[in-house]
């Protein structure tokens, strides 16, 4: 189980983009954007598949974390928060399982809600929304990049040349 941190009372301050880790996930990192025009977080998901464990309600989701990487795959579970309908940035509705589970930025954790959808065509895998940022003092830098630490991306195996 991860240790649950709290941001403390001092600035914590993050870029307009930052590597993140969801450690119940399993998600040793991926790159997000910091979106305060969103309300809730997104996570990106090519696949769902809804289940239940006993009474709990779940969900199994494919994750390509890396962008432009499809070889880096990674299967998640979690449990279902709720569902809900969400209105995208150009205006069109979904109707979207959230989930809830502990985000990391650099020393810092702390429980978010994270809709899925697919966002195959987008250029951040993640955003994380106004909501995720409310805990602690949250600060925005918008003309910076990664306040939180470098690139995790080192964390997923080089990619391999097909020898075919």
């Amino acid at each position: 189980m991860t240790t649950r941190q709290e941001p403390d009372k001092e600035d914590f301050f993050l870029g307009w983009r930052e590597w993140v880790k969801l450690p119940e996930l399993g998600v040793p990192g991926i790159k997000a954007k910091i979106d305060t025009g969103a309300r809730t977080s997104v996570l990106h998901a090519f696949w769902l598949e809804s289940f239940q464990e006993g009474h709990q309600n779940k969900i199994r989701f494919g994750l390509h974390p890396l962008q432009g990487r499809v070889d880096v795959e990674l299967i998640c579970v979690a449990d279902i928060l709720d569902k809900r309908v969400v209105t995208d940035s150009g205006g069109h509705r979904e109707n979207r399982y959230v989930i809830e589970t502990p985000v990391q930025i650099g020393n810092k954790c702390w429980p978010i809600e994270i809709t899925l959808t697919n966002r195959d065509t987008m250029r951040f895998r993640m955003l994380l929304g106004r909501t995720a940022l409310t805990a602690g003092k949250t600060r925005i830098v918008p003309d910076a990049s990664y306040l939180a630490g470098p690139s995790l991306a080192r964390r997923y195996a080089k990619r391999t040349k097909d020898k075919s």
